[in-house]
């Protein structure tokens, strides 16, 4: 007998068949505009580069700023009875102000917002003749080199005698050789402190030692530098070990050598005859 079909059924059997077919549209994410940074209401102090004359004068008109929004760029002017710099934006008559640095320093109030962004943000000479201070970011600036500073110092601090030597080599040359212990780890730390981040590189660095460790067979004549620079050779008996490259130093390309198949042999042997 065949089974009935009631319309509660079918009802139900149509409404799963369109639930099957509905497609769900994606939702596509607008992207947030970046908002701009709020300008905060303060003083500011802006200082000349380079030297500081008594009294310094930087344009104040027949200056322009590319604005990216706007894809064109645009004429500033500093007037002091105008609430903009922006020459078309302007209403009214412009009475010009000029723009002075005293000994070096431009103090400007924070009821000045008109200056301040002019010299903050738009002026073209911004960072190239004159800076703004920002107390926060040099006390930033300064925290990052004393703690390359302390890092420099510890390293310098750990370095072994030899390490250490071919470091002061670069800065001291052959008169490294003729200093005590004492002397060069006084030398290293001061260098250390004076130049934390050339001095870490130069740590790190292995041809450093390389070419400490040629310059000092040199001196010894295990090996020698010929006149021209352009061959290393034994000292016994001349015989040509390398031969420089063209526009290379010549203990740079020997650090480099040192590290080859050949010039390994040649290390090892030179190592017995320091020890």
């Amino acid at each position: 007998m065949a089974k009935k079909i009631t319309k509660t059924a079918v009802e139900e059997a149509a409404v799963e068949v369109m639930e099957q077919h509905i497609i769900e549209t994606p939702k596509v994410e607008i992207p947030k505009k970046p908002q701009t940074p709020k300008w905060e209401i303060k003083d500011r102090v802006y200082h000349l580069k380079g030297k500081t004359p008594l009294s310094s004068l930087i344009k104040g008109s027949n200056i322009y700023y590319f604005d990216e929004e706007k894809g064109y760029e645009r004429e500033l002017k500093y007037c002091s009875n105008q609430r903009t710099c922006f020459v078309d934006e302007m209403v009214g008559d412009q009475r010009l102000e000029h723009i002075i640095f005293r000994n070096g320093t431009l103090v400007v109030p924070k009821n000045k917002t008109v200056l301040q962004k002019l010299l903050s943000i738009y002026h073209p000479m911004k960072d190239v003749i004159y800076e703004e201070d920002k107390p926060v970011l040099k006390a930033a600036n300064e925290v990052a080199w004393i703690e390359l500073e302390i890092e420099a110092l510890n390293a310098a601090q750990n370095l072994d005698i030899d390490m250490a030597e071919a470091v002061m080599r670069v800065e001291l040359g052959s008169k490294v050789s003729e200093m005590s212990s004492k002397e060069l780890k006084r030398d290293l730390l001061l260098y250390a402190k004076r130049n934390p981040r050339l001095f870490l590189e130069l740590a790190n660095d292995d041809n450093v030692q390389l070419r400490n460790f040629g310059i000092k067979a040199t001196e010894l004549n295990i090996i020698k530098l010929s006149s021209d620079q352009r061959h290393f050779m034994w000292g016994s008996n001349d015989r040509k070990l390398m031969t420089v490259p063209f526009d290379e130093h010549p203990y740079s390309a020997l650090a480099q050598w040192f590290k080859t198949d050949e010039g390994m042999e040649v290390y090892t042997n030179i190592e017995k005859q320091l020890s």
